[in-house]
């Protein structure tokens, strides 16, 4: 939609003189912008970020923690064969998982915006884990502390594909069972791997553990410019 011409400060418009100056006062003459004003109407610079991790360690409950718009999620029922096949034992009142992905938008400025692209947990849905990832600049990894080994897949994928990633612990019953050193020792990833606490129910949490990967992915961006 095309907008009426705004005054430039102090209340001044801009015209054209005889020999087509464009100069102050003509009518229907578009508007002169300042730096900020220009600033503010280009869109945020789009960063697509994963969330990964194993079946049930809250994975969709962190986008929709933190999304602006109402989550996709591709939720379906458990049924009795995939009961036999997941483990529910610490999650017994689940009864849907994610088999394709979930996906949420967060702006965290404007001029930065998060797409956030959550995995299917289950092993045998990792054959999509390609084109999920496809585009991302940096991915965390969610960890139930009580079932470390349903992450190692997880972890493996961005070490091999070299993507930056962190590694956050969901606080189920708002505590974990172990020490960050002991699960940074379990999961055997590098120094240069953040290692944190997360609540997935928590906004504010989400958020403050996204900017530790956003951080690392543009760190990375900077060092790639620089040897440019």
């Amino acid at each position: 939609m095309v907008s009426a011409p705004s005054p430039t400060p102090g209340g001044s418009s801009v015209k054209a003189d005889p020999s087509g100056t464009v100069s102050p006062g003509a009518p229907g003459a578009p508007a002169v912008l300042g730096a900020a004003d220009a600033a503010v109407q280009q869109p945020p610079l789009p960063v697509k970020m994963v969330i990964a991790g194993g079946f049930g360690v809250g994975k969709t409950t962190t986008v929709a923690s933190i999304s602006e718009i109402e989550p996709l999620t591709t939720e379906a029922a458990i049924t009795t064969v995939a009961a036999g096949v997941d483990d529910l034992s610490h999650t017994p009142e689940k009864t849907t998982t994610t088999v394709a992905m979930d996906f949420g938008c967060i702006t965290l400025d404007p001029t930065l915006k998060l797409y956030l692209f959550g995995t299917p947990g289950q092993e045998r849905f990792g054959f999509m884990w390609d084109d999920v990832v496809e585009g991302a600049l940096g991915g965390l990894v969610i960890v139930d502390a009580r079932r470390l080994d349903d992450c190692y897949a997880a972890v493996d994928y961005f070490e091999n594909r070299d993507i930056p990633f962190a590694v956050a612990l969901n606080a189920f019953d708002g505590k974990v069972e172990y020490e960050l050193d002991e699960v940074r020792w379990a999961l055997d990833v590098s120094d240069h791997v953040p290692v944190t606490v997360f609540d997935a129910r928590e906004r504010g949490s989400v958020r403050d553990t996204l900017l530790v990967v956003l951080e690392l992915a543009l760190e990375r961006v900077e060092r790639a410019q620089g040897r440019a």
